[in-house]
């Protein structure tokens, strides 16, 4: 009988499985997994994946035990029947006419949510009460729609894992919890880089098929519903299912691998998406390991003259109070410039300019995404674990770029192609005294195209000049943040300006033409009285991918860094391993500004400057130093690569691929070193200490 009574579920779950399966082998095969697997390995992730599955799938079942728990035809009996109706009409009316019932205090959809609900259950209850003769048509419609949404749910989620895993090479993670707070970009991008008449077509036959076959081989069950001492029985079964569960899938989450694909591969998309739903912060001293805090600050701070986290930064020569350009540029690696042995010619102009610059050949970004970006050239510190400070609501009054610059009468501006409430940034900069112009402040006319993450970088290079014209003409100099946004899947542009159609919808156009605008930028500028009074930074502010064979692949953070002002700054080449962070703090000992810093990045060519890179993901905070990747992670974890160079035809400053060998014995000196950067930094943060 129990078997009988269970056939839903068995059916759900079987083509839940399968569905899982086919997306482990696709990602096994898919481009962006670099990493190559054993039989065994295989054989291990397949297991341990299903293992996964099963428990994700009971656990997401719930809905679906209770929807069976309350089918009953004794509840529609009088006078249960016609009170249970009572209930449901009053607790209707009482979430929509009292003004603050429980449900209105969450907030948010709650109250929609809550009142649609109730409204249909009431609405459903009703037809079934008063009309018995059509009870069982009834709720055979009901179960075909319920099992509907499962199915539905079952197809959409493999569909996004895909798709997310296509972009990312992971599962769900902290960037996916971000996409549901900004669906207006989001669902965009989607519409503008993938056929989605098509697809939502396929998820419909699908869903539709899966879902009249499940009801055809179950419907019968619901003609004789199970009594009470059944239905105990059953939930029971349920409930220690559910407690197996909540044991074995994390100690199957402690069963990894080396090969980060693998453990990716292996993971279920749903637990993951939970665990960064909740972890939006992890707090440094809950989860990672620490030293003793004055330790702590003492190794940290002693790279520094000073031995202190405010410094007074003295320049012998005069301050030279030149404009500043710093362009940040979307996604671009290393890789796609010619310098480091790209093929593709993407980057003419940027590869031109390199050698007419200050180029620094050995840099690493801090994270990967835009976020991690500016917030390492703005506030100059290493990242710290959970979401950007960008993105925090303890985001203002921070010691900051901007700071420095207004200390010495300069304007200060963020300027973004796209509408700058996205991923936070108009409260971050707003709050942090910069004026924003972004694509609301673009008239119609100049902008000559758009897609949804804003308006061309070509306009807003041609909007800049404009700005920066003005602010010139004001007498005060400037220092202008520019984000570009082209270099972003749709990878739209428009057609004529690169060999590369608009309209194919290619990274490599989106690169390319990113640099043709950069290059139109600079012609329009050449032309301007403040050009030559004028220092322009060039970098990026991540890699195009993160994903690799190891927690932080080191090519993944290398991007191209420059500084330019003509004749003024000498070309040559910095070779020496740096951080995202130390630009600016660079840049502003070469205006000998003198200024009172609480930046964490060093003047790079300053005696005390010591070589390292600070490269993380959300939990993964890693150091480079001394030919060694150190990795501290939750919980309390640490672990250690030593870094080979791989063999290549590029020189040495410009080869950006290690072989990651991990050492069974730490050197814990660099632990200790890794450790007391990241939780410096996070406890200055959390002390306020690193604000104004």
């Amino acid at each position: 009988m129990y078997l009988q009574k269970i056939k839903p579920f068995l059916y759900l779950g079987g083509f839940y499985l399968l569905l899982s399966l086919i997306i482990r082998v696709i990602f096994f095969f898919h481009p962006i997994t670099t990493a190559s697997f054993g039989v065994f390995e295989i054989l291990k992730v397949l297991l341990l994946g299903m293992v996964n599955d099963v428990f994700v799938f009971i656990a997401a079942s719930s809905f679906l035990v209770l929807y069976f728990l309350f089918l009953s035809n004794s509840k529609y009996k009088n006078p249960y029947g016609h009170i249970i109706l009572g209930i449901l009409v009053l607790l209707f009316l009482y979430i929509l006419l009292v003004p603050n019932n429980i449900f209105r205090q969450y907030g948010g959809p709650v109250t929609k949510i809550a009142l649609t609900f109730v409204g249909i259950k009431a609405f459903f209850f009703g037809l079934m009460l008063f009309l018995p003769t059509k009870r069982i048509k009834i709720r055979n419609v009901l179960y075909c729609i319920i099992i509907s949404l499962y199915v539905l749910a079952i197809v959409f989620n493999a569909v996004s894992e895909y798709f997310f895993y296509n972009e990312f090479g992971v599962r769900y993670n902290f960037i996916a919890v971000d996409y549901l707070i900004y669906t207006n970009e989001v669902i965009g991008n989607i519409m503008e880089s993938y056929p989605v008449a098509p697809l939502f077509i396929a998820i419909f036959i699908v869903t539709a098929g899966v879902t009249w076959f499940i009801y055809k081989k179950t419907k019968d069950e619901l003609l004789t519903l199970p009594n009470l001492k059944q239905k105990f029985g059953l939930l029971s079964m349920y409930i220690v299912s559910v407690g197996i569960g909540l044991v074995i899938l994390p100690a199957t989450e402690q069963i990894k691998s080396s090969n980060v694909f693998a453990n990716e591969i292996q993971a279920n998309g749903i637990p993951k998406f939970y665990w960064a739903f909740t972890h939006n912060e992890l707090d440094y001293f809950q989860f990672y390991s620490q030293i003793d805090q004055k330790q702590a600050e003492k190794n940290f701070l002693s790279q520094y003259p000073q031995h202190s986290l405010t410094r007074n930064i003295i320049s012998e020569q005069p301050e030279l109070k030149k404009n500043v350009v710093l362009i940040s540029i979307e996604s671009l690696s290393a890789d796609f410039m010619e310098h480091y042995g790209n093929t593709q010619k993407v980057t003419p102009f940027l590869d031109s300019l390199a050698n007419q610059s200050l180029m620094f050949t050995n840099l690493y970004a801090t994270g990967n995404r835009t976020v991690r970006g500016l917030e390492a050239l703005t506030l100059c510190i290493p990242p710290t674990a959970g979401e950007s400070i960008i993105k925090r609501d303890d985001n203002k009054n921070k010691f900051t770029t901007g700071s420095v610059f207004r200390s010495k009468g300069y304007d200060v501006k963020f300027l973004y192609g796209g509408y700058s409430y996205f991923d936070n940034m108009e409260d971050f900069f707003v709050g942090n005294g910069y004026d924003i112009v972004d694509r609301s402040s673009f008239k119609p006319e100049e902008i000559t195209f758009a897609n949804v993450w804003g308006v061309a970088d070509e306009d807003m290079a041609k909007k800049a000049i404009q700005v920066m014209n003005k602010e010139a003409k004001s007498g005060k100099p400037f220092f202008n943040h520019w984000m570009t946004v082209s270099n972003h899947r749709p990878f739209t542009y428009p057609d004529g300006r690169i060999d590369i159609p608009g309209n194919a919808k290619s990274r490599d156009g989106g690169v390319k033409y990113t640099d043709y605008s950069i290059r139109k930028f600079f012609e329009m500028a050449k032309k301007q009285d403040w050009y030559k009074n004028t220092v322009f930074v060039i970098i990026a502010d991540h890699c195009a991918s993160s994903a690799g064979k190891t927690e932080l692949p080191m090519d993944k953070y290398r991007i191209p860094a420059m500084i330019f002002s003509e004749g003024f700054i000498q070309p040559q080449k910095f070779d020496q391993l740096m951080s995202q962070i130390d630009v600016m703090p660079t840049l502003f000992g070469m205006l000998n500004f003198n200024y009172k810093s609480k930046f964490l990045g060093q003047d790079v060519f300053k005696p005390e400057f010591q070589p390292k890179a600070y490269i993380a993901t959300y939990q993964d905070l890693g150091l480079i130093k001394d030919n060694h990747l150190t990795i501290i992670s939750p919980v309390k974890k640490a672990k250690q690569y030593a870094l080979l160079p791989e063999k290549n035809t590029l020189s040495p400053e410009f080869n950006i691929h290690y072989d990651e060998k991990l050492l069974k014995t730490p050197e814990q000196k660099l632990v200790n070193d890794a450790i007391s950067a990241y939780q410096s930094t996070s406890y200055w943060l959390k002390t306020k200490q690193l604000n104004r």
